[in-house]
């Protein structure tokens, strides 16, 4: 499935298909089981061509559990979720992450997210463009953008759609503002595109301009069919497009 935004914007990554899956793709890259490194890494590779799983048992560190909607509960956390969020529960546990200042407001913070458990065994991610929509459907689509590409990926989803607030930045773990956060959007009346790995652990695995915008299927086809006609092909853009790399 080509990707006429991708080529609008001269993405430098191809945009990735989240695909919940029962089968295992063959010669898809996966964590070792028990290996606690960032699900955002492979994200990354399926960016540049590779094919990405994910299980419940290989999905790197134990908060992509939930991230990646194979739990909808952080029990399996040491500790407690609001003392790793926080400043930790001292000696014999995890060292805390000082995201946020205190394990009330972690506990909330946990609690107002929106859990799920996907209805699958796996978490497929791919180029968009090697995604065969007759045999697959994407659950969501996650664009790796600079700036000015950004800058486009806004305008474009409020473009056809009513209000101007098409877009959110949640506060999050990587995992949720790819995954979890547009999973739930994906079930609203109005969903929203999500603009994420803001988390600060998570920035390593990604080049120091990106960010991430991740939209569900239905809302990605909709961007896609709103290309023509709209100020991608005006001159304001055609000013910020000539000025990206090719």
């Amino acid at each position: 499935m080509d990707s006429r935004i991708a080529q609008e914007l001269k993405l430098r990554y191809r945009p990735v298909a989240l695909i919940f899956a029962d089968e295992k793709p063959e010669q898809a890259i996966e964590f070792a089981k028990g290996d606690r490194n960032c699900v955002i890494s492979l994200f990354t590779a399926a960016s540049l061509g590779k094919v990405a799983v994910f299980s419940k048992d290989t999905c790197g560190c134990p908060g992509a559990r939930v991230g990646l909607g194979f739990t909808d509960s952080y029990d399996h956390v040491p500790g407690g979720i609001e003392y790793f969020l926080s400043h930790g529960r001292g000696e014999g546990y995890p060292e805390g992450e000082a995201y946020i200042k205190t394990p009330e407001l972690a506990r909330e913070f946990a609690d107002q997210l929106p859990l799920a458990c996907i209805p699958t065994k796996y978490v497929v991610v791919k180029p968009i463009d090697d995604v065969d929509v007759e045999v697959e459907t994407p659950a969501m689509v996650v664009f790796f953008c600079e700036p000015d590409q950004l800058s486009a990926l806004v305008a474009l989803a409020n473009y056809g759609r009513p209000g101007s607030d098409n877009v959110i930045i949640p506060f999050g773990a990587g995992c949720h503002t790819v995954c979890l956060i547009p999973y739930a959007q994906s079930k609203e009346e109005k969903p929203r595109a999500v603009v994420g790995i803001t988390d600060i652990s998570a920035r390593p695995m990604v080049d120091q301009n990106v960010l991430s915008f991740t939209v569900p299927f239905d809302m990605f086809k909709g961007m896609e069919a709103d290309v023509p006609g709209s100020f991608l092909e005006k001159p304001d853009w055609k000013k910020v497009r000539d000025r990206i790399p090719n």
